[in-house]
């Protein structure tokens, strides 16, 4: 386990800019304790110093994972978010979108959602924007990236896709062993 190079945390940042934008600055900056971002087997891991500390006291093989994994870096060096950052992400998001109850499971199955299922979007949500999605209780229940800006959601049919799937609780079920 180590600390992010300068090109990883860019990369790192840009990514949760895309749901969170200036947000960011909340994760390191904890009025608790300081929490930090370390990488070990391509994933990167969300923890306080002391744990992080404390784990680097292990060794690389018998670590499995220490604090919460905020995702994955690809071959390629792009970063994929994982589902495990979702209360991360729902906390600081700038922009929001509530699911009807008759389109969560599709969405839990991992299937775009379309103007049918939108129940409400943030106002001034520009189109290929970063999204936490909730369903009516205000649980979130996955992210995504918008497909169309709020107005261009108003004006669309019924059956467009307005939202693209990239994680959702269902995530748990489907790929639990790749999860860690």
């Amino acid at each position: 386990m180590r600390p992010l190079t300068e090109q990883e945390g860019k990369v790192l940042f840009e990514k949760l800019a895309k749901y969170i934008g200036a947000n960011t600055s909340y994760l390191i900056d904890r009025p608790d304790e300081p929490w930090v971002f370390r990488l070990h087997n391509q994933r990167v891991l969300y923890m306080t110093e002391r744990i992080a500390k404390k784990a680097e006291a292990v060794g690389r093989e018998q670590l499995m994972s220490a604090g919460i994994v905020f995702g994955r870096f690809t071959h390629s060096g792009k970063f994929k978010l994982e589902v495990t950052c979702l209360d991360f992400l729902a906390q600081y998001a700038q922009y929001k979108v509530w699911i009807k109850p008759s389109q969560e499971q599709s969405y839990t199955y991992g299937n775009h959602l379309t103007r049918a299922g939108l129940g409400r979007i943030t106002e001034g949500c520009p189109r290929y924007q970063g999204v936490v999605v909730f369903n009516m209780a205000d649980i979130p229940i996955g992210f995504g990236v918008t497909a169309h800006s709020t107005q261009g959601c108003r004006k669309v049919e019924a059956n467009t896709i307005v939202l693209f799937h990239e994680a959702d609780i269902g995530t748990y079920l489907r790929d639990e062993e790749h999860l860690l």
